[in-house]
């Protein structure tokens, strides 16, 4: 049976993982909007990978005997400024995500919880590369300010992102 702390802490973690996926795609839509195609599908992509993350979650409580109990998910902001602004909330929806996940580790270390704080070192290490690709996109999208040209090539560049493994082949 599973912790009740823990369990509560998951699910309302699930609802983080799910309201990053609606906050991705609604991201996509507004590139799309934009006429950034590439940029869109990077986002769709995001989208898809963080509803990956909600369902390890979910498979995980429901394999340690807990129980699931979804929430409702917020509205996710769907207008940016710019490609930057839009890619500046999401690095800043990453780190915040870390700030999540270092929080349940701390909590299944104090609850003794082992095979919890095991399932969650593979998202202690994604939040890495979560935070550093979004990061690099940021650094790249200030280098070239409002430069349409080379917006154009980051559109391009970020279009070329393959899509997720299905999650049965995820770690």
């Amino acid at each position: 049976m599973m912790n009740q702390k823990i369990q509560d802490a998951f699910n309302g973690h699930i609802n983080v993982e799910f309201y990053s996926s609606y906050l991705y795609l609604s991201m996509s839509t507004y590139f799309e909007s934009q006429n950034l195609k590439g940029m869109a599908q990077w986002m769709r992509f995001q989208a898809q990978e963080e509803l990956m993350h909600a369902v390890k979650f979910i498979d995980f409580v429901n394999e340690s005997g807990g129980r699931v109990l979804l929430a409702e998910v917020g509205k996710p902001q769907s207008n940016w400024e710019s490609p930057l602004n839009a890619f500046e909330d999401a690095l800043a929806h990453e780190r915040m995500v870390t700030g999540k996940i270092n929080e349940l580790v701390d909590l299944a270390i104090a609850e003794r919880a082992h095979a919890a704080n095991n399932f969650l070192e593979w998202f202690v290490n994604e939040q890495v590369e979560e935070e550093a690709s979004a990061d690099e996109i940021v650094q790249k999208l200030k280098l070239v300010g409002d430069n349409g040209v080379a917006i154009f090539m980051i559109d391009n560049e970020l279009g070329q992102r393959p899509a997720p493994a299905p999650a049965t082949e995820a770690q």
